[in-house]
C-alpha cells in the first residue's frame, strides 16, 4: 500500500524569503566600531539562536502531530504511529536520525510540560542549553509534574549557572518524587552500559555508566592501587594518571600490560603507511583514524608482528591468512564481490562494514549492526556488493516502514523518506583521506610484498594493506 502524499513544501513562502533575507544581512554585515556595540551585537544573537530553537521546536511538536493524523489516515496499526518521526527530522536538520529522536523528545517536553521555561526560550530569557537541562532533570515525570517543577524553578532560569541550575532542578524533582526514588534507581541500573568513544590524536574514551555505588567502588580501587604505586615508587616513570588508567585497561582484559592487546584489533593501513613511511593515516573500522607512526609502532610491539615478518620469510598455513582487499585505481573504493546466499554473511559483510564504516544513511554516525540489501530480498534485489548497505539497527528498521525507500549502490544511496525528500551521500574511499607524496629515494622492495593486501592473524591484529587496481 503506497502511504497518502505528504503535500507540496512551500518552498516560495514569505517565510523562507525573510529567513534568507536575514541571513544574507548577517553574512554580509560590517564590523562594529566600538567594544560595546560588538557585546551588544553578541547578546542579540545569543538571543534570536534562543527564539529560532523555540520555532525550531514548536515546528518539530507540528509535524509529528500531522505524521500521527497521516499514519491514522492511511490505516497503519496503532503502534507504528509516528514511530519514525523522529529520523526524519534528524534528517531535515542534518544530523542523524538518533540526534532527530533526541531533539523530538526535548521539544515535545518543552511544548507538554515545561511551558514557563519554552517562553522564556521564545523570547531570548535562556539558552538552549539552559532549557536541554530543565528537560533533561525532569525526564520521566508526569507533564502535571514537570510543570510543577518548571513553576518552581522559574527565577531561577536567567541567574543560574548550568550547573546550579542542573542541581536545583534534580533536587526540586526527588522532593516531588521523593516515594518512588528508589524505583527510579532501579530503573536506572537497568540501563547501565558501556560505551566507546573515538577522540583525537589516536586516543579513545571507554565509558561506563553504572549504579553510584559500584562506579565509585572502581573509581578508588584503581585509585588506591595508583597511590600504593606511587608511594613504593613502582610505577615505571607513569605519573599517577597514567597508572590509573593502564591499570584499569590490565584489570578489564586481563592482560599483564595495557599495550600488549590481546583481541582482535581490524586495522586498515596503506601498504606505503605500513611498509615505508607513508604519512596516510591507518583507519579502525567504526572508530577512525590512528596517526601512521602510531600504527606502524603498534604493530610493531604486538605478537602480531611475528606473524607479519613470517609472511615474508616462511609459509605458514596455520598462522597467516592472506587476502586481498583491492580498491578502485580512480577513487580509493573498494571493489566488491556477490554471493548467492539470503544473506550478507562472511568476507561479503566484512568487505561492506570496511567500505561503509558507519551507518550509511546521511548524517548518522551510529556503528553498523545490519548489513542488508537496499532493494529488498523479496522483491528480487541480490545478496550484491552492490546492493549491500551497512546501516544501524534503527535506520535498517525505518527502511521497512512504510514511506521510506533506500536506493543504493557501492558508490553511494540516496534515502526518501514519507515526506518524499530525498537525502543523498556518496561512499567516501575506504581510508577517507587524500595521499601525501614524499621526495626522495623510492621505497624499498619491502613495498612490493604488500600487494599481498589483507594479513589475516588469530586473536591479535588484523591488517589490511590498501592496493589499486582498474575496475
Amino acid at each position: 500500500m503506497d502511504p497518502q502524499a505528504a503535500g507540496n513544501p512551500t518552498d516560495g513562502s514569505s517565510l523562507f524569503a525573510e529567513i534568507a533575507r536575514l541571513s544574507t544581512m548577517l553574512r554580509e554585515l560590517e564590523g562594529t566600531v566600538s567594544e560595546a556595540e560588538s557585546l551588544d551585537r553578541i547578546t542579540a544573537y545569543e538571543e534570536l539562536k534562543a527564539t529560532l530553537s523555540y520555532a525550531q521546536a514548536r515546528e518539530t511538536v507540528q509535524f509529528a502531530s500531522k505524521r500521527v493524523k497521516r499514519d491514522e489516515l492511511n490505516r497503519l496499526p496503532v503502534r507504528q504511529w509516528g514511530v519514525r518521526v523522529g529520523d526524519e527530522i534528524g534528517l531535515a536538520k542534518k544530523s542523524s536520525p538518533g540526534a532527530g529522536r533526541a531533539f523530538l523528545n526535548t521539544a515535545q517536553s518543552l511544548v507538554g510540560g515545561l511551558p514557563g521555561t519554552f517562553k522564556a526560550l521564545s523570547v531570548g530569557k535562556v539558552s538552549e542549553q539552559k532549557a536541554r537541562v530543565m528537560v533533561e532533570e525532569t525526564d520521566g515525570l508526569t507533564n502535571e509534574d514537570k510543570r510543577t517543577v518548571d513553576a518552581r524553578m522559574g527565577e531561577s532560569l536567567g541567574p543560574s549557572g548550568i550547573r546550579g541550575l542542573r542541581s536545583e532542578a534534580r533536587a526540586l524533582v526527588q522532593e516531588l518524587r521523593m516515594d518512588d526514588a528508589a524505583e527510579k534507581v532501579k530503573r536506572a541500573t537497568a540501563r547501565r552500559r558501556l560505551t566507546l568513544t573515538a577522540l583525537r590524536d589516536g586516543m579513545g574514551r571507554p565509558s561506563a555508566t553504572l549504579p553510584l555505588q559500584q562506579a565509585v567502588a572502581a573509581f578508588e580501587g584503581l585509585k588506591s592501587t595508583a597511590d600504593t604505586a606511587v608511594a613504593q615508587g613502582t610505577t615505571d616513570d607513569r605519573s599517577h594518571g597514567q597508572f590509573m588508567a593502564d591499570t584499569c585497561v590490565e584489570r578489564l582484559t586481563g592482560q599483564a600490560a595495557a599495550a600488549a592487546v590481546p583481541t582482535e584489533v581490524h586495522l586498515i593501513v596503506d601498504a606505503k603507511s605500513l611498509f615505508s613511511d607513508g604519512l596516510a593515516p591507518s583507519w579502525i573500522p567504526g572508530y577512525g583514524p590512528l596517526p601512521a607512526r602510531t600504527a606502524r609502532n603498534f604493530i610493531a610491539s604486538n605478537e602480531a608482528a611475528v606473524f607479519i615478518r613470517r609472511m615474508f620469510t616462511a609459509s605458514n598455513e596455520a598462522a597467516v591468512f592472506i587476502r586481498r582487499m583491492f580498491t578502485a585505481a580512480e577513487g580509493g573504493h573498494l571493489v566488491g564481490m556477490e554471493s548467492r546466499a539470503r544473506s550478507f554473511t562472511g568476507k561479503l559483510r566484512q568487505m561492506v562494514v570496511f567500505r561503509d564504516d558507519m551507518c550509511r544513511t546521511p548524517c548518522c554516525d551510529a556503528p553498523i549492526k545490519h548489513a542488508d540489501h537496499a532493494d529488498p530480498h523479496a522483491d528480487g534485489g541480490k545478496t550484491s556488493w552492490e546492493n549491500a548497505s551497512g546501516l544501524c539497527a534503527s535506520c535498517n528498521y525505518a527502511k521497512e516502514h512504510p514511506g521510506w525507500k533506500h536506493a543504493a549502490t557501492a558508490d553511494g544511496v540516496t534515502v526518501t523518506t514519507p515526506s518524499g525528500k530525498d537525502y543523498s551521500d556518496v561512499t567516501p574511499p575506504l581510508l577517507k583521506r587524500m595521499r601525501h607524496t614524499r621526495s626522495g629515494p623510492q621505497p624499498s622492495r619491502m613495498e612490493d610484498y604488500s600487494r599481498t593486501g589483507l594479513v589475516r592473524t588469530r586473536g591479535e591484529v588484523r591488517l589490511f594493506a590498501n592496493e589499486s587496481v582498474d575496475r
